[in-house]
């Protein structure tokens, strides 16, 4: 039996069920800790050695030796001072413990809030950081109340702290405690503050920590101020003006990761952008984006008006490819009436209408020679001449370009003149396709399910696990436009209150590539390509092969997973098993019968 040790402290009332490592104690109401199955969670780890990534559902990880851990910390506490450095990686180990927490609540959203809370637990195992034994856990959300005592059993930490300082009189396990303050500030949504009572690295065999609400910890400042320096949380005693910290901290964990931009990223790529946008953004200089079809080069255009000093002028945006030829110049400097057969009226064109603001020119490259000559004059000059008109006209205007072709290679081919290439290429900005920063894909899919779904009425749970996966390791030629629309259209396929399948998304003939591995329920690694790549029967129909392909290849990975038992099959597919068994025989899938 292992009781609460007595400094543990006060925390409150009891829950209305407490879970130890037996049935005797204090409480009537204890039960024994079951940890539920991790089968769930290894699903989530997937390898993609060809791309040099792992993945954890939705975030990126890496392996790391143990040795470097430790080469690491002894840099921080050498250059950096103990307490620093102890405060780093703390805030370090917050973060990923919030991240985790997000992951959780969508793997295992069930009635039972004890098997909920132990995926973190889980997670940090199936990291490979620690093992976690339970010994108390109580847990009643809905009154704030919450204490947890765990063994941490052959924490990676604490061997990394001990190769380099050796045995000392403090616990050195601060990532750790980092980890499970955010994780399960976030279960909870509310601060809970974590402590390590006992520590490999101060002798102990293993090491032991407890958790509680930061008000119920006598002297929580001590640990609180490793967890306030910084940006990544502030916590604080006192209580913060509007919100009560249980709604402040709450809301801020559930949202979105957006930018000032509106839009998400993470990746190198996107953040590269934003400081280009950010750096022009106050100048007057003429900006031209450069990138393939799709990848957001008018939401950048967009943002870097918002964030120039012509914020308060409009913002005009024209696609020149979609202007016929012999309208171009009316379009771009206006026409007076009588300037051309059917001119009735006298109109200002796009330079006028951006007068005090930006005009963004998207597809320039598509420019007439002849719009180009007077593009360039408006440019130089600062001056345009509408259609049929003797005079000329003063204009203000901060002018964006946007091109999918490379100008350097038309100007080359005598496609593009020289001079207007060198004029618009004043500070060029070059957003990769969307295959090249993969890291910002898992960001898209949840912001465009939350505003799509909400566009059509829906209730979308989220994504299944294939389709996340089919996600990764598609190419995406038409890019964030692609991703946007397919996300869209599934959306309306699926039905209310269901998740986003295979089927849903990849419907007119997209070829997918799942090139990445998961765990197996022996420890395994197991190609996760081999569904996809299943042969069409030769007497299916054609017209529509990608959704062919994909819906065959669900069908087979359902059955395999629920080793031919149809039943449990369609339960997987979220169908019945008459229409389950309807489709086998559609897609000449052999089955023996359960």
């Amino acid at each position: 039996m292992h009781e609460r040790p007595p400094h543990a402290g006060k925390h409150g009332a009891v829950s209305p069920a407490v879970y130890k490592t037996d049935t005797s104690g204090p409480h009537e109401a204890a039960k024994e800790i079951r940890v539920p199955a991790i089968h769930d969670l290894a699903k989530r780890l997937r390898f993609a050695p060809q791309q040099g990534r792992i993945w954890l559902d939705d975030q990126r990880m890496m392996l790391m030796h143990i040795s470097s851990l430790g080469a690491l910390r002894q840099e921080l506490i050498e250059s950096l001072g103990k307490e620093t450095a102890r405060g780093l990686i703390t805030r370090i180990g917050y973060q990923a413990g919030s991240h985790d927490a997000a992951m959780t609540r969508k793997v295992r959203a069930g009635s039972n809030r004890y098997d909920d809370f132990l995926a973190g637990p889980q997670l940090v195992s199936l990291e490979g950081i620690v093992h976690c034994e339970p010994i108390a856990l109580e847990i009643d959300v809905e009154r704030g109340h919450y204490f947890g005592d765990f063994y941490l059993i052959d924490s990676s930490e604490a061997e990394a702290h001990i190769a380099s300082y050796g045995i000392g009189h403090e616990p050195v396990c601060w990532m750790l405690i980092g980890y499970a303050c955010g994780y399960t500030s976030a279960f909870m949504g509310r601060p809970i503050l974590w402590r390590e009572v006992e520590c490999r690295g101060m002798g102990h065999s293993k090491c032991r920590v407890i958790g509680k609400p930061v008000e119920d910890w006598e002297d929580a400042q001590d640990d609180l101020r490793f967890l306030q320096i910084g940006d990544f949380v502030k916590w604080s005693l006192k209580p913060e003006a509007a919100l009560p910290a249980t709604s402040r901290i709450a809301a801020r964990l559930a949202q979105a990761p957006e930018n000032s931009f509106g839009v998400v990223g993470a990746s190198a790529g996107f953040n590269t952008v934003c400081h280009m946008v950010n750096k022009a953004a106050p100048t007057e200089a003429t900006v031209l984006f450069l990138g393939e079809s799709g990848v957001g080069k008018e939401v950048f255009a967009n943002n870097l008006h918002r964030l120039s000093k012509r914020a308060d002028g409009p913002f005009v945006a024209v696609n020149c490819a979609s202007i016929p030829e012999h309208l171009m110049e009316s379009e771009l400097f206006g026409v007076e009436r009588g300037g051309y057969t059917g001119a009735t009226s006298s109109r200002p064109g796009r330079f006028e209408r951006a007068d005090g603001g930006t005009l963004f020119l998207d597809e320039v490259g598509t420019l007439s020679f002849t719009a180009q000559g007077k593009l360039l004059r408006a440019l130089q000059q600062g001056e345009i001449e509408r259609v049929g008109d003797t005079r000329t006209r003063k204009i203000d205007v901060r002018v964006i370009a946007a091109t999918n072709i490379n100008l350097r290679e038309a100007v080359k081919a005598g496609q593009f003149r020289e001079d207007l290439f060198f004029r618009l290429n004043v500070f060029p900005i070059l957003v990769p396709p969307l295959r090249d920063r993969r890291d910002d894909i898992p960001l898209m899919m949840n912001w465009f399910l939350q505003r799509l779904a909400k566009k059509h009425g829906k209730n979308i749970t989220g994504f299944r696990e294939r389709a996340v996966d089919a996600m990764f390791n598609y190419d995406w030629p038409g890019n964030v436009r692609e991703l946007e629309n397919m996300i869209e259209r599934a959306v309306i396929l699926a039905e209310d209150g269901g998740a986003l399948d295979l089927c849903h998304l990849f419907t007119t003939g997209e070829e997918i590539d799942v090139s990445s591995f998961m765990l197996k329920r022996s420890g395994n690694l197991a190609p996760m390509n081999g569904a996809l790549e299943t042969s069409v029967p030769a007497d299916m129909p054609t017209s529509r092969p990608g959704l062919a392909e994909t819906e065959g290849a669900m069908l087979r990975a359902a059955v395999a997973e629920a080793n031919g038992n149809l039943s449990l099959a369609a339960r997987v597919l979220g169908i019945t098993r008459p229409k389950l068994a309807y489709r086998l025989r559609k897609y000449g899938i052999p089955v023996d019968r359960d």
